[in-house]
């Protein structure tokens, strides 16, 4: 399968414990774990689909939280597997976003889809990944479905470093609507909100919050690097503030869909 080929090599080579951790690669960590901690209650078992290298199952672990983890790229296993401490009661494993027939259905409390969607081109793939993560959340628990956006990728890759004429002419960008056409050689695919609104039609689900988890942070990183901590901490305050204005949400980088099982 081509598409893990390409994530593969790409997570092989990345460190995404270190984005997370970069001052301005905190504020979409921060941000999610906020909403995470809204629903969090003891005795909840948490399952977290594409964990990556585990920073958010650790996190919740150390907590106190059962987690479940599952993920497609044995590198990351690797280094996640390396960091558990005998206070973390978690089990990884190996596996894909769009098979979960591992996990029995109505399992968990609350499940984490981080990740998967970014990397998932075909739309059969993508609602397969979302009915298995709705299938093995309890009726009444919680799905967290992460989206990397469109508009974000148009400025920055686009406009700010310079590539905008050459993807619209090879492709990879619509040049009248301005959608990046990605394909799987590419790894990520955006996504425009009214897209993920169509996308989870089909689903009886309750959005909770749909929420801009960097909105303008990686439209200023170095600014946000150079900030003391009060000016970082105000800065806070004001995205948690509007981070989920729907005038706002379509210029973040990473949105977070939050819904209910119903």
């Amino acid at each position: 399968m081509d598409e893990e080929k390409y994530i593969a090599e790409y997570y092989n080579n990345y460190d995404e414990d270190g984005r997370l951790t970069s001052k301005y690669g905190q504020i979409e960590f921060i941000t999610t774990m906020n909403y995470i901690n809204r629903f969090l209650k003891k005795g909840m078992r948490v399952l977290e689909v594409g964990s990556g290298t585990g920073r958010y199952s650790l996190e919740i672990a150390e907590k106190g939280f059962q987690v479940d983890a599952i993920e497609l790229i044995e590198h990351n296993i690797e280094i996640f597997k390396s960091k558990i401490t005998e206070n973390c009661n978690i089990d990884v494993r190996q596996g894909n976003a769009i098979d979960l027939s591992c996990y029995n259905d109505e399992t968990f409390d609350i499940t984490l889809v981080l990740g998967p969607l970014y990397h998932l081109f075909d739309n059969n793939a993508k609602k397969q990944a979302i009915s298995e993560a709705i299938r093995v959340t309890k009726k009444g628990g919680i799905v967290f479905i992460s989206y990397c956006m469109n508009e974000a990728t148009i400025i920055n890759w686009g406009f700010q470093k310079g590539n905008i004429l050459d993807g619209i002419k090879d492709g990879i960008v619509d040049k009248d609507t301005f959608k990046c056409l990605s394909n799987p050689s590419l790894l990520f695919v955006m996504h425009r909100k009214e897209e993920i609104d169509k996308l989870m039609e089909e689903y009886d689900v309750e959005r909770l919050h749909f929420v801009a988890t960097d909105l303008f942070t990686n439209h200023m990183r170095n600014t946000i690097n150079d900030m003391n901590e009060k000016v970082f901490q105000t800065y806070l305050e004001y995205h948690f503030s509007v981070c989920e204005r729907a005038d706002l949400i379509g210029i973040t980088h990473h949105s977070l869909d939050i819904f209910k099982k119903i």
